[in-house]
């Protein structure tokens, strides 16, 4: 019986330590925005599947939604390939780890944080043992905001971002 407890104990502490590392991988990620650290955000974060994710619902919005461009006074939607290609070098320079750390960082003069920058987890649980969500609350966002980490070679980090309806129309529209 006693040489079963260093074995249970050792099983305990590798189950408690691969339960509590997504929730500290959010608390880096966070810490390394509030902080403005782009070399974190750069190793936390998937960045290429990021982008992608984020170009696909752009697409997936604006062919679902033509009436937004018609709207808008721009060309109506030609095809998936046409949209891409028009929203891939923007997403592709907008979605970085330095454009996040300054969307979120306000000068010193201003009395508020911008819209978005005090970001709650409303809920985080895993999906399957690779497979992490999280739902994030934004101030003035009536939808969540929505990441998913995968653990891929011991490490846990964002492989995928659902931003709220209002913030890709936003997107779509520049």
């Amino acid at each position: 019986m006693r040489a079963r407890w260093p074995v249970l104990a050792a099983l305990l502490a590798v189950g408690g330590s691969y339960v509590v590392y997504p929730y500290v991988t959010l608390f880096r990620l966070g810490e390394a925005i509030r902080h403005g650290d782009s070399a974190t955000l750069q190793s936390l974060v998937d960045w290429p599947a990021v982008r992608e994710g984020i170009k696909e619902d752009i697409c997936d919005l604006v062919l679902d939604h033509p009436q937004m461009a018609s709207a808008s006074g721009g060309l109506p939607p030609f095809g998936s390939s046409f949209v891409r290609g028009i929203a891939a070098s923007s997403i592709d320079r907008a979605v970085t780890p330095e454009a996040l750390v300054a969307a979120v960082s306000s000068p010193p003069s201003m009395p508020a944080p911008p819209n978005g920058a005090d970001v709650h987890v409303s809920w985080a649980f895993f999906d399957n043992p690779t497979a992490f969500s999280v739902s994030l609350t934004a101030p003035g966002q009536a939808e969540p905001i929505r990441l998913q980490l995968e653990l891929r070679h011991g490490q846990w980090r964002v492989h995928r971002v659902w931003l709220p309806a209002d913030l890709l129309q936003a997107n779509a529209r520049t």
